[in-house]
Order: C-alpha cells, then sequence, then structure tokens
C-alpha cells in the first residue's frame, strides 16, 4: 500500500513538472503592424514540440469569428529555455513567413486571404489548443483597440489587461517593450513589466517595415555559490575563531 502511494506521488510529481504553458506564461514584446509580425518572450521553459496558434481573429468569448488569419508554430525539436525572445515575422507574405526559432505556418482554416495586421482595432491571440479554433488555454493577447468583443475581447480567456493582455494605443503601426530584460531574481518578475505598457516605446503611426525587433533575451539575477574551498576555508577560519576564543577564557 505504501509503495503504491508513493508510487501515485512521484508520478504526480512528474505530471506537474511536465505540465504545459498557462496563461502569462508567455507574453508579447513587439507588434510591429508593417512588417506584419511581432515577437514573444517566454518565462517558463517551453518543451520540445510544442504548437502555438495564433490569430487575429476577434474572440467573442465562445469561438473566434473567420474573417481573418490563423497561424501556427512549432517549437522545435529541443527545448527552448526561459527568458528566450521568439521574433515572428511576415504574416501577410507566405514566401517570407517565418520565426527566429521553430516553424511558423500559416493554418488558413477559415479560407480568408486576410493574413496582415492593422494599426488599429486588430488584436493577436497566442494560445493552446486541439486545432487552431479550439483553444485551450490563452497564453496571452496584445491589441490596437479596446478589447471588446467587436475588436477581440478577452471574457473566458483567463487573461486582463496587465495580466497577460497588453493594450496598445489606437494607431500604433510599432510598439516595443523597452524596459528591463536583466536583474530580476525570477523569471516570473518580468510578466508585471512587460504587461506594463508605461514599459513600452509606442511610435505610433509610421513606416516601421524595416524595423527589427528586440530579440535580446531575458537573464535573472545568479546568487553565486562559494566553491568547496570557500566552504573549507571558511571552516578552517570558524575553527580558528572558537580556539583563539578558548585561549582568550583559560
Amino acid at each position: 500500500m505504501l509503495k503504491s502511494s508513493l508510487l501515485a506521488l512521484t508520478l504526480a510529481i512528474s505530471a506537474a513538472s511536465h505540465a504545459g504553458l498557462a496563461s502569462g506564461d508567455m507574453a508579447f514584446t513587439t507588434f510591429n503592424a508593417d512588417e506584419d509580425g511581432w515577437a514573444m518572450a517566454t518565462f517558463v521553459d517551453i518543451a520540445a514540440n510544442t504548437k502555438i496558434y495564433f490569430t487575429d481573429n476577434e474572440w467573442n468569448g465562445a469561438g473566434f469569428n473567420k474573417g481573418e488569419s490563423f497561424h501556427q508554430w512549432l517549437s522545435g525539436s529541443a527545448s527552448i529555455a526561459a527568458g528566450t525572445v521568439i521574433r515572428f515575422s511576415a504574416t501577410d507574405d507566405a514566401r517570407k513567413l517565418s520565426s527566429s526559432l521553430g516553424l511558423f505556418s500559416r493554418s488558413n482554416v477559415s479560407g480568408s486571404n486576410n493574413f496582415g495586421l492593422s494599426q488599429s482595432a486588430e488584436t493577436v491571440y497566442a494560445y493552446l489548443g486541439t486545432s487552431a479554433t479550439a483553444p485551450t488555454t490563452f497564453l496571452a493577447a496584445i491589441s490596437t483597440g479596446a478589447f471588446s468583443s467587436a475588436e477581440g475581447g478577452l471574457t473566458n480567456t483567463g487573461l486582463s489587461i496587465g495580466n497577460g493582455a497588453i493594450r496598445l494605443k489606437n494607431g500604433s503601426d510599432f510598439a516595443e517593450y523597452t524596459g528591463l530584460r536583466t536583474g530580476q531574481a525570477q523569471m516570473s518578475d518580468y510578466k508585471t513589466l512587460v504587461n506594463n505598457t508605461g514599459n513600452w516605446s509606442d511610435l505610433g503611426n509610421g513606416n516601421f517595415a524595416n524595423l527589427a525587433a528586440n530579440t535580446s533575451s531575458f537573464g535573472k539575477t545568479i546568487t553565486p555559490v562559494p566553491e568547496p574551498e570557500t566552504y573549507a576555508l571558511m571552516g578552517l577560519g570558524m575553527i580558528a575563531l572558537l580556539t583563539r576564543r578558548r585561549k582568550l577564557r583559560v
């Protein structure tokens, strides 16, 4: 009985450690309507062969409409480390469509030819799903609209503005997170920073097709671990101190 309980506990811990991405584990860090692309940071390790869907179709709380595009991204055969930033480019051009890691491709289940991004009233979602039109977990969202049902809402996504969802100014051709990417103790500490548009540079209306996204990684502060020799010297120092105290008492 004890062995069975221990086995069940071990399997549960193992399953938890290999759990999939959750809402807010990734965040948009760049939006470029002129280049028709974006960049995203991950704050947890992404397992090999993970599939993430993207769409700029509007979400009404129960499903997506089908007037715009669906894309999918396969992370690749190797895991991707927390802190990595992935760039997704040229959604409007099948010849140039690409991602800096993994494989980015169209999933045109709607039959629409509207693959580009708009500077206004545009919402892009990143999510896990059983298919492009059947989301199971919304990871993040970014919008140049009001996050209304007509422009792409947040009802039943588990996201909210400042918590996985980033609301840019209407008419934003290019906007990018320009806050800290180093110095935080935990990767999760960056979530609040990235989801705060006060830490973004919004260039508004213009021609930014050739402006590349910042793909610099996020890093956490590492507390140095003393080498074994250091521990040994610390021990010798403590012994010497105690010996000296004994002599003084005598």
